[in-house]
C-alpha cells in the first residue's frame, strides 16, 4: 500500500481529499499539512510515496517545499494543485520532476484518475527498479545469454540493445551526490545508477557517443561540485550480452586515472590516520574510516578479490592487530584474535570479505575501547591537549590542568595510550595539520604556527616522520585545486 501526504491550507479540501483517499484500496493517508514548514517536517518524518501539494500555502509555497526535499527524496511523487492554471508555475515544476499539475476544484473522477496513474507509475518503477538493481549488481559484470539480456531489456524498458558503463569516483562523496548526477544525466539518456563501494556505477542504454557523455558528465560535476577531486572510467559501447567488457574497460580506465594521481598516497595517508586514531576517535568515526579505506583498496576489483587486494587487506588488518595487541612487534603473551593472513587469503569475493571484515573490526574496536576506557585524570589531560594544542603545551602544564603529578600523567599515557605524552601531543597536532592542509588555504608555515610549532623546519620533519610525506608534497597531492593535474586527460576530473 502506498502512503499519501496531503498539503493544503483549506480544511474542506483536506477533508475532501482524505475522504476520497479512504475509498481507494492501494493508498493510505500518511498525514495532513497546512503550511510549507509543516509539510517539510512530515515529509522527512513520514517519507510518503505521493504528496498532493497545494502551491499557495503559508510559510513556504508548495514549489519551494518540493525544491527543498527533491534532492533527498528523488523518487517521491508530487502532484501540484492550484486554483489557477499558470504557465510560469508549470515551468518551475518541470525541473523538480512534478508528476501532475491539477487545477482546483478537483473532481472525484480526476482525483481517482490521478491516483490510478500514480499507482501505475509506482508499480512500474518498483518493477523496473528491482530489475535494474539486479542488472547493475550482477548482470552486466558477467557474460549473459541473449535470452537473459532480452528479459532485462523488457523489465527495465531499455530503448536500445546497446549500452555502456561508467564508473565515477568523487573524493568523500555521499551516495546522494551520485544520485543527483544520475538525475542530471537522465535528462539526456536512459540511465541507471547504483553505489559500488565508494564509486557511482552508471549504466547508460543507447547508441552513446563517448565524447558527448564526457562533456555532459564533466559539465555536471564542474557546475555542482567544483573543485572536488575525482576520477572516472568509461567503457566501450557493447550489445547487452557483452556489457561485461564495458565494465572491465571502465575499471581499467579508472585504475589508470587513479594511479596517475594521488590515490596511492591517499591510501597510505588513510592507513596511517586509522592506526593513530584507534582507541582515540569515536567507534562510528573509526568504522567509517575503515570502510572508506577498504573500499579504496577494493575499488578496482570485480567480484573476486585479486591477490594484490587480499595482500593489502591482510597487511592492513595485521597492522591494526599489532597496534592493539602487540602480537608481532613485541613478546606479548596474548595471542592475536584471529589468523588474519590465512583467513583473508581464503576469501573469494568482496561480499565474503565484507562479512569477515565487519566481525573482525568489531573485535578490534572492542579491544580499542577497553584500552580507551580512560581514567578521569587522563581524560582531563586529553581534553586540555585538544583545546590548547596550538599553544606551548608541556607535560607539567597539562598535569596541572589534570590535577596530577607529571610523573603520574606520563605513566597513564604509556599505560592507556600505548604512547608517551609527547608522542600523543605530536600525533594530535599532525592530525590537525593534515586537516588544515586539506581544507584551508594556509601555506605550510601558517599551518605550522596554527598547530603549535614555531619552527616550520622542525614541523616538516615531524610531519614526514608520522605521515611519511613532506608537507608540501602532501598539500600538492590532497588539496583539490592542486589535484587537477593532467587537465587534458578525459579520465581525470
Amino acid at each position: 500500500m502506498y502512503r499519501v501526504l496531503i498539503v493544503d491550507d483549506e480544511e474542506p479540501v483536506l477533508e475532501s481529499y482524505e475522504f476520497m483517499l479512504r475509498e481507494t484500496a492501494d493508498f493510505s493517508l500518511a498525514g495532513k499539512a497546512r503550511s510549507g514548514f509543516e509539510a517539510l517536517r512530515l515529509i522527512h518524518e513520514q517519507e510518503p510515496d505521493l504528496v498532493f501539494m497545494d502551491i499557495n500555502i503559508p510559510g513556504m509555497d508548495g514549489l519551494a517545499v518540493i525544491g527543498e526535499v527533491h534532492k533527498k527524496f528523488p523518487s517521491m511523487i508530487f502532484m501540484l494543485s492550484t486554483a489557477y492554471e499558470r504557465f510560469d508555475l508549470a515551468q518551475r515544476a518541470i525541473p523538480l520532476g512534478v508528476f501532475a499539475y491539477l487545477v482546483k476544484p478537483i473532481s472525484k473522477k480526476t482525483f481517482r484518475s490521478s491516483l490510478d496513474q500514480a499507482r501505475d507509475h509506482l508499480e512500474a518503477r518498483s518493477f523496473a527498479g528491482e530489475a535494474a538493481e539486479q542488472l547493475l549488481r550482477k548482470g552486466i559484470w558477467q557474460e549473459m545469454s541473449a535470452e537473459t539480456w532480452e528479459r532485462y531489456r523488457q523489465r527495465c524498458s531499455l530503448p536500445s540493445d546497446k549500452g555502456l558503463v561508467c564508473l565515477l569516483e568523487l573524493e568523500d562523496a555521499e551516495a546522494a551526490v551520485y544520485t543527483e548526477i544520475a538525475e542530471k544525466l537522465a535528462f539526456h539518456y536512459r540511465c541507471f545508477q547504483r553505489m559500488r563501494l565508494n564509486q557511482g556505477l552508471f549504466f547508460i542504454s543507447g547508441d552513446i557517443r563517448r565524447e558527448a557523455l564526457e562533456r555532459r558528465l564533466e559539465g555536471i560535476i564542474q557546475e555542482r561540485y567544483p573543485g572536488r577531486p575525482g576520477y572516472y572510467g568509461i567503457g566501450g559501447l557493447y550489445q547487452g550480452p557483452e556489457l561485461y567488457k564495458s565494465c572491465r574497460e571502465a575499471l581499467e580506465e579508472l585504475g589508470d586515472a587513479r594511479s596517475r594521481t594521488g590515490a596511492l598516497m591517499r591510501e597510505r595517508v588513510r592507513i596511517s590516520a586509522l592506526r593513530r586514531n584507534m582507541g582515540i576517535a569515536a567507534p562510528e568515526e573509526l568504522k567509517k574510516a575503515f570502510t572508506a579505506l577498504w573500499h579504496d583498496i577494493c575499488a578496482l576489483q570485480e567480484f573476486t578479490l585479486s591477490p594484490l587486494a587480499k595482500a593489502k587487506l591482510a597487511a592492513l588488518v595485521m597492522f591494526l592487530v599489532d597496534d592493539l595487541y602487540g602480537s608481532y612487534s613485541s613478546r606479548a603473551e596474548e595471542a592475536p584474535p584471529f589468523a588474519a593472513i590465512e583467513e583473508i587469503m581464503r576469501l573469494k569475493d568482496i561480499p565474503e570479505w565484507e562479512v569477515w571484515a565487519e566481525r573482525a573490526f568489531d573485535r578490534l574496536l572492542d579491544r580499542a575501547a577497553r584500552r580507551g576506557d580512560l581514567p578521569v585524570p587522563l581524560g582531563k589531560a586529553l581534553g586540555y591537549i585538544h583545546e590548547h594544542y596550538a599553544e606551548a603545551v608541556q607535560l607539567s602544564s597539562t598535569a596541572e590542568a589534570a590535577q596530577v603529578s607529571p610523573a603520574y600523567l606520563s605513566r597513564l599515557c604509556t599505560e592507556y595510550l600505548n604512547r608517551t605524552f609527547t608522542e600523543y601531543l605530536t600525533e594530535f597536532r599532525i592530525k590537525k595539520a593534515e586537516q588544515l592542509i586539506r581544507e584551508s588555504g594556509m601555506n605550510i608555515k601558517e599551518v605550522s604556527y596554527a598547530v603549535g610549532y614555531q619552527d616550520p623546519n622542525y614541523f616538516s620533519k615531524l610531519f614526514r616522520k608520522i605521515t611519511g610525506f613532506v608537507p608540501t608534497r602532501y598539500a600538492a597531492e590532497t588539496r583539490s585545486e592542486l589535484e587537477k593535474i593532467e587537465k587534458g586527460d578525459g579520465s581525470k576530473i
